[in-house]
């Protein structure tokens, strides 16, 4: 009894410390994507203490396309894609199990000391899920905010507007602005697990 006691604490333990892993990594990415957002904000860009430049030259766009798809693909993505994709797994399938056991007898379900147990990984797993579902989501909704590069296409009306003389310039980068904002719409896909929309509100 011992013996299998210890087992299963390090098996927890070693499976919660790589949910853990996890869950740091999604913190990262998401930090990474509300700094991103922040970039071409001058004064957001000056109280996170970061870079600020404009999307008024096509250069400019070239960079903030380029970052953009940088920092999606920066760190760990395979080794912590497994690990979430096993969680949901491991959660639906303890689900599944808990379903069966309620069905063969809903009287007798919480006399058994495994379905305590079952419950209380579903329960842990079930706000691991939550955390990450919360996480994803807004990390793809800092992504995807086209608002920003709306606000630079406004702000190149009105150069035009002041400036008449390099109207063919800024005609130009506006756009590339219009074709970086349908491209964006195209490519950019909600947070999924094993093709399912992750909704936070799901949990």
């Amino acid at each position: 009894a011992v013996i299998s006691f210890l087992e299963r604490l390090c098996l927890t333990w070693m499976f919660f410390f790589m949910m853990c892993v996890a869950e740091r990594t999604y913190k990262q990415r998401f930090l990474f994507a509300k700094l991103f957002s922040h970039i071409t904000s001058a004064r957001k860009a000056r109280k996170y203490e970061i870079p600020h430049f404009r999307l008024k030259k096509v250069e400019n766009i070239k960079i903030w396309l380029s970052l953009r798809s940088y920092l999606k693909r920066r760190g760990p993505q395979r080794s912590v894609d497994v690990v979430v994709s096993s969680v949901f797994l491991l959660a639906l399938s303890i689900a599944f199990i808990c379903c069966a056991q309620v069905l063969k007898g809903h009287k007798t379900f919480l006399n058994a000391a495994y379905n305590w147990e079952f419950l209380i990984w579903e329960a842990a797993l079930l706000l691991f899920l939550l955390r990450l579902a919360s996480l994803g989501s807004e990390t793809n909704k800092k992504y995807s905010n086209i608002s920003i590069l709306l606000t630079e296409q406004i702000n190149l009306y009105l150069k035009m507007e002041k400036k008449p003389n390099k109207k063919e310039q800024l005609s130009l980068v506006n756009n590339v602005l219009k074709l970086s904002t349908k491209l964006l719409k195209e490519l950019d896909t909600p947070f999924r697990l094993y093709g399912l929309t992750m909704n936070p509100l799901i949990y």
